[in-house]
Protein backbone atom coordinates (compact mmCIF):
# COMPACT_ATOMS: atom_id res chain seq x y z
CA UNK A 1 0.00 0.00 0.00
CA UNK A 2 1.74 3.30 -0.99
CA UNK A 3 0.91 6.64 0.85
CA UNK A 4 -1.86 7.55 -1.42
CA UNK A 5 -3.76 4.36 -0.95
CA UNK A 6 -3.01 4.80 2.93
CA UNK A 7 -4.37 8.06 3.09
CA UNK A 8 -7.56 7.10 0.87
CA UNK A 9 -8.40 4.49 3.11
CA UNK A 10 -7.53 6.42 6.23
CA UNK A 11 -10.10 8.83 5.18
CA UNK A 12 -12.93 6.48 4.71
CA UNK A 13 -12.01 4.61 8.04
CA UNK A 14 -12.66 7.93 9.63
CA UNK A 15 -15.88 8.75 7.78
CA UNK A 16 -17.16 5.09 8.74
CA UNK A 17 -20.13 6.37 11.45
CA UNK A 18 -20.50 3.23 14.35
CA UNK A 19 -18.60 0.34 14.70
CA UNK A 20 -15.46 -0.15 12.07
CA UNK A 21 -14.46 3.27 11.90
CA UNK A 22 -11.12 4.85 13.09
CA UNK A 23 -11.01 8.10 14.92
CA UNK A 24 -8.78 11.28 13.37
CA UNK A 25 -6.24 10.54 15.92
CA UNK A 26 -6.11 6.93 15.47
CA UNK A 27 -5.34 7.48 12.22
CA UNK A 28 -2.83 9.44 12.14
CA UNK A 29 -1.23 7.12 14.50
CA UNK A 30 -1.49 4.33 11.86
CA UNK A 31 -0.45 6.22 9.12
CA UNK A 32 2.69 6.77 11.38
CA UNK A 33 3.25 3.26 11.79
CA UNK A 34 2.73 2.50 8.33
CA UNK A 35 5.52 5.20 7.41
CA UNK A 36 7.77 3.91 9.56
CA UNK A 37 7.56 0.22 9.05
CA UNK A 38 6.30 -1.10 5.88
CA UNK A 39 9.05 -2.26 4.93
CA UNK A 40 9.90 -4.22 8.01
CA UNK A 41 6.18 -5.74 7.72
CA UNK A 42 6.27 -6.63 3.77
CA UNK A 43 9.18 -8.54 4.94
CA UNK A 44 7.59 -10.17 7.75
CA UNK A 45 4.57 -10.97 5.23
CA UNK A 46 7.04 -12.30 2.61
CA UNK A 47 8.90 -14.58 4.79
CA UNK A 48 5.55 -15.78 6.50
CA UNK A 49 4.02 -16.73 2.79
CA UNK A 50 6.75 -18.68 1.07
CA UNK A 51 6.67 -22.13 1.04
CA UNK A 52 9.86 -24.08 2.41
CA UNK A 53 12.38 -25.80 1.26
CA UNK A 54 12.36 -23.23 -2.00
CA UNK A 55 14.28 -23.07 -5.21
CA UNK A 56 17.62 -21.56 -4.85
CA UNK A 57 18.98 -22.40 -8.13
CA UNK A 58 18.78 -23.79 -11.28
CA UNK A 59 21.29 -24.30 -13.68
CA UNK A 60 21.17 -26.21 -17.23
CA UNK A 61 23.09 -27.08 -20.38
CA UNK A 62 22.34 -29.33 -23.27
CA UNK A 63 24.90 -32.21 -24.03
CA UNK A 64 25.29 -33.50 -27.86
CA UNK A 65 26.69 -37.41 -27.89
CA UNK A 66 28.81 -37.46 -30.52
CA UNK A 67 30.07 -41.23 -30.71
CA UNK A 68 28.86 -44.29 -29.36
CA UNK A 69 30.12 -47.43 -28.60
CA UNK A 70 28.23 -49.98 -29.70
CA UNK A 71 26.91 -48.65 -32.64
CA UNK A 72 23.65 -46.57 -31.25
CA UNK A 73 22.69 -43.05 -32.31
CA UNK A 74 24.41 -40.05 -32.55
CA UNK A 75 24.16 -36.37 -32.14
CA UNK A 76 21.60 -37.05 -30.25
CA UNK A 77 20.50 -33.96 -27.78
CA UNK A 78 20.04 -34.07 -24.11
CA UNK A 79 19.29 -31.37 -21.72
CA UNK A 80 20.76 -31.77 -18.22
CA UNK A 81 18.91 -29.35 -15.62
CA UNK A 82 20.45 -29.13 -12.14
CA UNK A 83 17.76 -27.63 -9.44
CA UNK A 84 19.08 -26.72 -5.73
CA UNK A 85 16.34 -26.57 -3.23
CA UNK A 86 17.07 -25.18 0.21
CA UNK A 87 16.45 -23.00 2.97
CA UNK A 88 18.03 -19.97 3.61
CA UNK A 89 20.97 -20.41 5.66
CA UNK A 90 21.13 -24.00 5.59
CA UNK A 91 22.87 -26.69 3.29
CA UNK A 92 21.29 -27.11 -0.12
CA UNK A 93 19.84 -29.86 -2.05
CA UNK A 94 20.39 -30.99 -5.76
CA UNK A 95 17.93 -32.84 -7.97
CA UNK A 96 19.73 -33.48 -11.46
CA UNK A 97 16.92 -34.04 -13.94
CA UNK A 98 17.87 -35.36 -18.19
CA UNK A 99 15.70 -34.94 -20.76
CA UNK A 100 15.48 -35.93 -24.57
CA UNK A 101 13.65 -33.97 -27.08
CA UNK A 102 10.38 -35.12 -26.53
CA UNK A 103 10.19 -34.75 -22.55
CA UNK A 104 11.56 -30.98 -23.43
CA UNK A 105 8.58 -31.15 -25.52
CA UNK A 106 6.39 -32.35 -22.92
CA UNK A 107 7.47 -29.47 -20.44
CA UNK A 108 7.21 -26.71 -22.65
CA UNK A 109 3.80 -27.36 -23.80
CA UNK A 110 2.95 -28.14 -20.15
CA UNK A 111 4.39 -24.92 -19.04
CA UNK A 112 2.11 -23.02 -22.27
CA UNK A 113 -0.43 -24.78 -20.14
CA UNK A 114 0.51 -23.30 -17.29
CA UNK A 115 0.37 -20.02 -19.13
CA UNK A 116 -2.73 -19.76 -20.72
CA UNK A 117 -4.45 -20.91 -17.48
CA UNK A 118 -2.59 -17.87 -14.94
CA UNK A 119 -4.05 -15.71 -18.89
CA UNK A 120 -7.84 -16.44 -17.98
CA UNK A 121 -7.55 -15.78 -14.60
CA UNK A 122 -5.86 -12.60 -14.44
CA UNK A 123 -8.22 -11.92 -17.34
CA UNK A 124 -11.02 -13.18 -15.19
CA UNK A 125 -10.44 -10.36 -12.01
Amino acid sequence: MDQAQLEAFLTAQTRKQGTGGVSAEQAAALSRFWKSHRVRVRESLLGQSRWEPGLKGLTWRVDLQTSASRGGAVNIPVALVELELGRTGADSDFVCLEFDEAKVNQVLKKMAEIQESIDAIVHRS
